[in-house]
């Protein structure tokens, strides 16, 4: 059976690398029970650094909008070339 793909990175997530669920909607905002998706630890790491629970909430509650967001489309491109195990410190909140 192959690895599942991150669906943010696109790169495999293989057994043991670091990894969580993110909820599309904040569980905070009423996505409690909403769909969830599977990614790298630094991916979510990542989102929730950049964006807000309301940001979240109201624009970025789905993939694409995450993909399509300038800082996150930067982060996506470097951690692209990482191999898919790659785990790094992310900076406090919002840069």
């Amino acid at each position: 059976m192959s690895d599942p793909l991150c669906p943010l990175c696109l790169r495999p997530i293989p057994e043991g690398a670091p990894q969580s669920l993110h909820h599309l909607v904040p569980k905070l905002k009423g996505g409690k029970g909403g769909p969830v998706v599977l990614l790298h630890h630094i991916c979510h790491k990542e989102i929730h650094a950049t964006l807000s629970e309301a940001e979240l909430a109201r624009r970025y509650n789905t993939v694409e909008a995450l993909r399509a967001h300038p800082r996150l489309a930067a982060f996506l491109e470097w951690v692209g070339k990482r191999p898919p195990h790659f785990l790094s410190r992310t900076p406090g909140r919002r840069r």
